[in-house]
């Protein structure tokens, strides 16, 4: 294997720690969302969790953010009010290892993520 592909795999190897988030999160503006791959009964106790924490008006009924209705979509409004507010940390973003930390804006439409 030559230098380069070493270098490259070790580099994308270490960009799945928790270490090379805080690389990541350095200048770069960062979001917290649901991993696509999450349960149902994760996605809700996320957004129980998160929305007794912050407020979650955000997603009620003609806002913004209430639609589409879907439960990855609303826990990861819910989650990143919850990681935006606690400091952008990535222990705010866990969630049980449900969360993940994005570098693209997730916002839509009118929903935006802060």
């Amino acid at each position: 294997m030559a230098a380069k592909e070493a270098l490259f795999l070790f580099l994308l190897l270490l960009s799945f720690t928790p270490e090379t988030i805080l690389l990541v999160h350095g200048n770069q503006k960062t979001w917290c969302v649901a991993k696509p791959s999450s349960d149902q009964a994760t996605l809700l106790a996320n957004i129980n969790y998160a929305c007794s924490q912050v407020d979650c008006r955000v997603m009620q009924k003609g806002c913004p953010c209430s639609s589409p209705e879907t439960l990855i979509n609303r826990a990861s409004i819910a989650m990143n009010l919850y990681y935006q507010s606690r400091g952008k940390n990535h222990w705010n973003c866990d969630f049980r290892n449900s969360g993940l930390i994005v570098v693209t804006d997730p916002s839509y439409g009118d929903c935006i993520y802060a």
